[in-house]
């Protein structure tokens, strides 16, 4: 059985917390499931048994700098860098209709993704530096500001719906409120934040969500929005900086894990509002835990209102597992957990070189309901990899140990995600650089010194089938659909021998599914864009058929798409990373500033400064 199937809901604040001593017994509560055959959630019995559990799980997974997972745990397996979350625009408040714009490049239509910057096509909304600003777009001017109190950090994100916005503030920022339990204890301890802002009139911080560990993702269906946060427990492990014996300082862990109550895993939270502010954390009995796990980390699903007053607790829905992608559509979220951390720095047996998947529905309001999970081998390069279709989940992985990389075809069975079809040996000798379903096909890019673009067929869940490839030179690290029967790459160029020439824009024709055509190519040398990692840098604009593609230190191409590709201009703002067209204009945004542009000359129209 999987080791992450277990997920429940968490105390509402308006709940009293139960005590968590050591035999405290914690009433059952499983999470709710669907009915039908699915599986039970079961919580742990006690406070006691969620202690012993928990420490006898993290002393078997702790190495010698902490935790699998942390950032002190495994240096040397940190990523070359986060990819930034993404965004598609908030409903418009009611008035008189606004004029055409872009949408935030997103995965699926109608699960939104969270973003720097956002319209509704009268006003922009952007969050950097620990300040919100609006813009009116008519007027292009400033027309409100706000101090967030967060500090300056790492990156902000947003969610836009209607006159409420929803800013996500990762745990690099720091919030500027003594807390009653004073600072965190962890390394880099700074805790994530959800803030609801009423934007009108002036832009006001109405309520303030202060969770604790890492914010994972988030998604929006109408204006209730889903954040993932995963945390770690409150354990400070022994700093010996003479002590370079590894099995000394693993033991030296255990028996702080030991030391350990139980409390130490289980999520805080403080609440502030007009009111005042509130605390409140997990009860023992409202977590779940499946048959094997790390100890590292708890994972909780919070759902928050934008129509309401107030964020509250977010019904947290929470599980013992280390869930590092999220992938949603307007009906399911799914969590990925990518096994490598729980084995980090250690050999890994090829039963675990697997991800582990679990699926919930959505329903309005309502806290996500449990469904069902499943195992795949090898992993994802990010959510891009899954995709749900007529009933059923195709998920690509590659193994990096055979490097063979597949496409699966999963179905819900009972409380499980049950294979019924496979496509195997994609690339053999090279691993996936990216990949894109659209509807009943599939396409999958590998990689090691040619690009093989795979074309699938996935009508029949029982039996998917690659029916054309097409070798290239380079690879493409995203694919976008331009119309039908047309995919843009954007990635590098390259060698025979694999070694990256520059920035590489290739116009597909996949039409003839057994003939993937590549109808063009515009090379920049020596060049890269945000929008290769980074899908919500791009921006394609199909009423004039545009494509704008940031470019690392040059601003941004404008590419007009037909059966070819042609540079129609170019923008010249420095370290530009998002656009978006309102009517007939183009915005686009960079540290310094906003630039409003005429679309069709590329003119400056106007300059809205960032910078404080």
């Amino acid at each position: 059985m999987s080791r992450r199937l277990l997920f429940c809901a968490v105390l509402a604040l308006t709940v009293p917390l139960a005590g968590c001593t050591a035999d405290t017994p914690a009433p059952p509560s499983p999470l709710p499931t669907s009915g039908g055959g699915a599986m039970r959630l079961v919580a742990f019995d006690s406070c006691r048994q969620l202690a012993d559990d928990l420490r006898k799980a993290a002393k078997a997974s702790v190495g010698p700098y902490g935790l699998p997972g942390s950032e002190m745990a495994y240096p040397e397996l940190l990523s070359d860098g986060a990819r930034a979350m993404a965004d598609a625009a908030g409903a418009a408040p009611a008035a008189a209709a606004a004029p055409d714009f872009s949408r935030t490049n997103v995965h699926e239509q109608g699960a939104d993704e969270p973003d720097l910057i956002k319209t509704d096509g009268r006003r922009i909304v952007t969050v950097a530096d620990g300040t919100l600003r609006v813009i009116d777009a008519a007027t292009r001017k400033e027309t409100g500001r706000l101090d967030l109190e967060a500090g300056r950090g790492g990156e902000l994100q947003l969610l836009l719906s209607g006159n409420s916005a929803l800013v996500l503030v990762p745990p690099g920022y720091h919030h500027r409120a003594i807390t009653a339990d004073g600072p965190d204890p962890r390394p880099g301890g700074q805790r994530p934040q959800v803030l609801l802002v009423d934007l009108t009139g002036t832009p006001t911080v109405v309520s303030r969500y202060r969770g604790e560990g890492a914010l994972i993702d988030a998604r929006m269906t109408g204006s209730v929005a889903r954040v993932v946060l995963r945390s770690t427990p409150r354990i400070t492990f022994p700093s010996e900086s003479g002590q370079f014996d590894n099995k000394k300082r693993i033991a030296a862990n255990r028996e702080t894990i030991d030391d350990a109550p139980a409390d130490a895993w289980l999520p805080r939270w403080e609440i502030t509002d007009r009111t005042g502010t509130t605390t409140g954390q997990t009860d023992c009995g409202r977590v779940s835990r499946p048959a094997g796990y790390s100890g590292a980390a708890v994972v909780s699903v919070l759902t928050f209102d934008l129509t309401r007053p107030t964020l509250g607790s977010g019904d947290p829905v929470a599980v013992v597992a280390d869930g590092d992608t999220v992938y949603a559509t307007p009906d399911s979220l799914y969590l990925a957990n990518d096994d490598r951390w729980r084995f980090a720095g250690r050999a890994v047996d090829r039963a675990h070189r697997q991800t582990e998947l679990f699926k919930f529905t959505l329903t309005g309001n309502q806290p996500p309901t449990y469904r069902a999970s499943g195992t795949v081998p090898g992993y994802l390069i990010n959510q891009y990899a899954l995709s749900e279709w007529a009933g059923h989940l195709r998920v690509a992985t590659t193994d990096g140990a055979t490097e063979r990389s597949a496409v699966r075809v999963l179905a819900e069975r009972d409380g499980k995600l049950a294979q019924t079809g496979i496509v195997d040996g994609l690339g053999k000798g090279e691993r996936i650089y990216s990949v894109r379903f659209l509807g009943a096909r599939g396409y999958v890019v590998t990689f090691k010194q040619t690009d093989p673009l795979y074309s699938l067929d996935l009508r029949d869940p029982a039996k998917p089938t690659v029916t054309g490839e097409l070798k290239i030179t380079g690879y493409s690290a995203h694919l976008q659909p331009v119309g039908e029967n047309r995919l843009i790459g954007i990635g590098q160029e390259a060698d025979g021998n694999g070694r990256i020439q520059g920035l590489q824009v290739s116009l597909f024709d996949v039409a003839d599914p057994a003939n993937p055509k590549r109808l063009a190519q515009y090379h920049l040398p020596g060049g890269h864009s945000h929008a290769e990692y980074d899908p919500h840098a791009l921006l394609w604009w199909p009423a004039t058929s545009t494509l704008i593609v940031p470019v690392e230190s040059r601003g941004a191409l404008a590419l007009r798409v037909t059966d070819d590709l042609t540079l129609a201009d170019q923008v010249d703002q420095p370290a530009l990373f998002r656009s978006l067209v309102i009517g007939s204009e183009l915005w686009t945004l960079s540290k310094a500033g906003l630039r409003a542009s005429d679309l069709s000359t590329m003119d400056q129209l106007a300059w809205v400064p960032m910078e404080s």
